[in-house]
This record gives C-alpha cells, structure tokens and sequence, in this order.
C-alpha cells in the first residue's frame, strides 16, 4: 500500500478547518466515549482503515471493554449499547449513508426521546466531522501506519 498524497502538507488549511470542527465538538461537552463510538461507525461504514484503527487504539484507551469495540458494527444484536447510544449510533448511519434513506422522522424522534435539539446538532456536526474525515482519509489512500516515520 502506498499512501496517495499528505493531506497535511498538500493543504494546511484544510487540516486546521477539521481540527477547527473538533475543537467546536469538544467544546460543546460531547461525551468523549460517545464521540469515539460515533467516529468508529463511521469509518466502517465508510471503510476508512487509518480512522478505524486511530479510534480503536483511542476507545481502548479511554478503558473501554472489547466486546464494545469489537461489537460496534453489530450494535443492533447485542445488549452492550444503552438507548441513547443506540440512537445515536442509528443516527450516525443514516447520515453517513445519506442517500439511501434520508433521515427518517423515527430516526429524529429516536434522538429527541435522548437528546436536546442543541445535543442533536452537535452530534450530527460529530457524525459530519468524522465522514469528512473518512473521505479524507479514503481520497488520499489513507491506512494504518501510513503516517509513521
């Protein structure tokens, strides 16, 4: 595998405008573990391997358990996932799978029973970062250990 470009040297200022949108993230008090779960199901969804690994190693080093992580992609058949969780990881990929189904009103409701309109917003603000990230990583050839020197 060979890495296609360095999208931090090819472009600085797109890489401090991503960073920009997860200081924003950060700022709002996202639950880090959740922000994690989120970007995760994402990058499968997306198959991004660079961010599926990054987020991996940085789950696990928040001390969150194996059968969570491993899991994730299985989300809907295992009982490791709370309600609001599992909104939000249903959330995240009707977004990032955009047109196959819009995002449909139970899907919304879904969020409301858990969440604030202010905390929706910044979840599908997460849910957007991290498919920015993916198509970054993806575009550019992306995979783990690329960046290692």
């Amino acid at each position: 595998m060979q890495l296609r470009l360095d999208h931090y040297k090819a472009n600085p200022g797109v890489y401090r405008l991503m960073l920009t949108m997860e200081t924003f993230i950060k700022e709002q008090q996202l639950d880090p573990v959740l922000y994690e779960l989120i970007k995760i199901r994402a990058s499968q969804l997306n198959r991004c391997a660079y961010c599926i690994d990054m987020h991996i190693r940085d789950l696990r080093k928040m001390g969150e358990t194996e059968e969570r992580i491993a899991l994730l992609s299985v989300w809907r058949e295992v009982p490791y996932y709370t309600a609001a969780e599992r909104a939000v990881l249903h959330l995240t990929e009707v977004v990032t799978e955009l047109s196959q189904q819009g995002v449909p009103q139970a899907v919304y409701d879904e969020m409301l029973e858990h969440y604030s309109e202010q905390q929706f917003m910044t979840i599908l603000t997460a849910i957007n970062t991290i498919n920015c990230w993916n198509r970054i990583g993806v575009a550019t050839g992306m995979f783990p250990g690329c960046r290692d020197k």
